[in-house]
């Protein structure tokens, strides 16, 4: 019969416990340090938000002007102005009115005249092209014989129409939504439903590997390849659009939607397809009518994330898609997307100046179009899967 030592046990669990105490200390570190890592990422991220806001809001709040035409006003009218009237047509602070005499104000007045003459008379100077309304509608410019959109910031009348940017940024995104979707479905189902272990083994590492393409590369081959063979196939005349900038941009996007859509289809229990399976229907049955169904809140993620990529890409579309600011619905002209123009015009924006703070604005408003297709897709997903489950939506 054995006999234990209950002072030994006392021991060993002292032991334990001076153990426990002495790592302790240690867990509480690396807790705390990755605390503070993901802390100073998220802060990051809210810092970079708050630095492009401020840099937008005075477009958003209309405080931003690009009129320059201004009424001359006599020298000897000058004595019928008020000081506030008179202090703004001179462009003075209240303190340097207050330090001028009648003369020098005079003389300024002189000078304002001469520097006035010099602008030119195009009526369109003396409109506000940063309002909403010059950003949003079509306006009959000078020597256009109907209302346009343009997009053309440099110029003596700037002009900065944001209708051509949306319109190419989503002609070139649902391009590549068309062409990658059912690439990646078709492959996801046949990797994770249909392919023997051995061919899915080294099959889905490669195509995930695809993700590690610089899109830089992916531009190159846009421009140089697929821009000529698409042309010789289809026969438009714009050598660089919309339809070669969406062929380049769902490649880029290919390999995410399909990791994330074998994911989800490969998370559906395998009882449903050996059920489908007993009952007599083939492997392609069970995985299109049992297996997708089942796995559409995950299929439809990967659909959403595939849309924030591919409007939210700079090279492939910076490179391919002919970078012409035109209102057209045919896919096959030139286009022009947000992303593709604040990397073009950013290196030419003055700090601070008009052209700087749109560019800023066209991030902010890529930003809203991101976060609520995402918030979208979250809710149309938790439907789906609330109806799958059998609950009301």
């Amino acid at each position: 019969m054995a006999i234990t030592n209950p002072g030994s046990k006392m021991n060993d669990s002292w032991v334990g416990i001076q153990r426990g105490q002495r790592v302790r200390p240690w867990a509480w570190l690396v807790e705390k340090g990755i605390f503070l890592v993901s802390l100073s990422a998220i802060l990051m991220i809210f810092l970079i938000f708050v630095f492009v806001a401020r840099e937008a809001l005075p477009i958003f709040l209309g405080q931003v002007s690009t009129a320059s035409g201004q009424k001359v006003i006599p020298v000897a009218d000058m004595e019928k102005l008020t000081p506030a009237e008179l202090q703004a047509y001179l462009g003075l602070t209240p303190r340097q009115y207050a330090e001028m005499d009648t003369d020098t104000k005079r003389t300024l007045m002189e000078v304002k005249i001469e520097e006035l003459k010099g602008i030119s008379k195009d009526p369109d100077t003396a409109l506000n092209t940063v309002a909403w309304r010059q950003m949003i509608f079509g306006h009959q410019w000078s020597g256009y014989p109907a209302p346009v959109y343009i997009w053309q910031p440099v110029s003596e009348v700037q002009k900065y129409n944001i209708i051509p940017l949306l319109l190419g940024s989503l002609k070139a995104t649902l391009v590549a939504l068309l062409f990658s979707v059912p690439l990646s479905l078709g492959a996801a189902i046949y990797v994770s439903q249909l392919a023997n272990p051995r061919v899915r083994e080294w099959l889905k590492p490669m195509i995930e590997l695809l993700a590690g393409i610089p899109s830089v590369v992916l531009g190159f081959f846009g421009l140089i390849v697929l821009a000529t063979v698409l042309q010789k196939v289809f026969g438009y005349q714009s050598r660089l659009n919309a339809f070669v900038a969406g062929i380049a941009l769902g490649l880029a996007i290919i390999p995410g939607v399909f990791s994330i859509a074998e994911d989800a289809l490969t998370s559906v229990p395998r009882t449903y397809t050996q059920a489908a399976l007993a009952l007599g229907s083939s492997r392609w049955q069970a995985a299109w009518q049992i297996v997708l169904p089942a796995a559409i809140p995950g299929v439809f993620a990967a659909v959403v994330l595939g849309f924030g990529r591919a409007i939210g890409e700079t090279m492939v579309v910076l490179m391919a898609s002919g970078n012409a600011s035109i209102v057209s619905w045919n896919i096959f002209d030139s286009a022009r997307t947000m992303t593709a123009t604040i990397a073009a015009e950013m290196a030419e924006a003055v700090v601070g100046g008009t052209h700087y703070r749109i560019l800023f604005m066209l991030g902010t408003l890529l930003f809203v179009v991101t976060f609520v297709a995402n918030l979208a897709g979250d809710l149309v997903i938790h439907r789906l899967k609330r109806r799958l489950e059998g609950k009301s939506a």
